[in-house]
């Protein structure tokens, strides 16, 4: 089995902190490994993978999956269950640097938690399971050395020149119940946590990545960039 690091240990914990359960997770590493229970349990999971200076493979397996479904809406078709859980995903995959999360998928994680260098914690309330995450941190093979963040050689770079990204452009966000989303009607106003004029944030895959202003060019909308953020600021 593979060695749990601190790296695995950081990334199970944002994680858990994230998790829309009802009530806080720990995570707690198994140094066994999946056990029969959790290889039962992980035919239904919510996988994603990460690309860039260091690679991984991420799995998530819930034991109340239907509450997450409907505490997120999902069940009313409103965002699909790996959209809930992709903020955890991703919380996890900042510990890893520079890089890619992909798309999250609903599918069996089994022969990923079977996997010897995969790393496994128990997701526990109380000392009563709620759900199993699966870190396999891969870098030709093997977990290197303590990862610094940002630093990625420039050379595994081209391995991800051709990944499509996706920019987006936020003017502000705010936080809704899913009771308030769902009761809202054409002409409801949704007041934002930002003030008019001020900048813009570009998120590249979700990350602040740089500021700017909102212009018109050729009657569709666009964005100015003003300033570059560094990858400390981003992160």
């Amino acid at each position: 089995m593979s060695a749990t690091t601190t790296l695995h240990a950081t990334a199970a914990d944002q994680l858990a902190a994230q998790l829309p359960t009802a009530a806080p997770l720990t995570a707690v590493p198994l140094p066994g490994g999946a056990t029969p229970v959790v290889l039962e349990a992980a035919v239904d999971g919510v996988v994603a993978s990460f690309v860039g200076g260091l690679s991984a493979d991420l799995a998530l397996v819930l034991t109340d999956l239907g509450a997450v479904v409907a505490a997120g809406g999902a069940d009313a078709g409103l965002v699909d269950v790996t959209d809930v859980l992709r903020p955890s995903l991703e919380a996890a995959a900042t510990v890893l640097g520079v890089g890619v999360l992909g798309d999250a998928r609903r599918e069996s994680a089994a022969s990923l938690f079977a996997d010897p260098e995969t790393v496994v914690f128990e997701l526990t309330a109380g000392g009563v399971p709620g759900g199993w995450f699966g870190l396999r941190v891969r870098e030709n093979g093997t977990v290197s050395a303590p990862l610094v963040a940002g630093a990625v050689p420039a050379g595994n770079l081209g391995r991800i020149n051709n990944v499509e990204m996706t920019l987006t452009v936020e003017i502000g966000r705010t936080r809704m119940s899913v009771r308030d989303v769902l009761g809202m009607e054409p002409g409801a106003v949704v007041e934002l946590d930002r003030s008019a004029g001020a900048p813009a944030d570009v998120l590249l895959n979700g990350r602040l990545i740089a500021h700017g202003e909102v212009v018109v060019v050729d009657q569709d909308y666009a964005v100015r960039i003003t300033r570059i953020l560094d990858v400390a600021e981003a992160v």
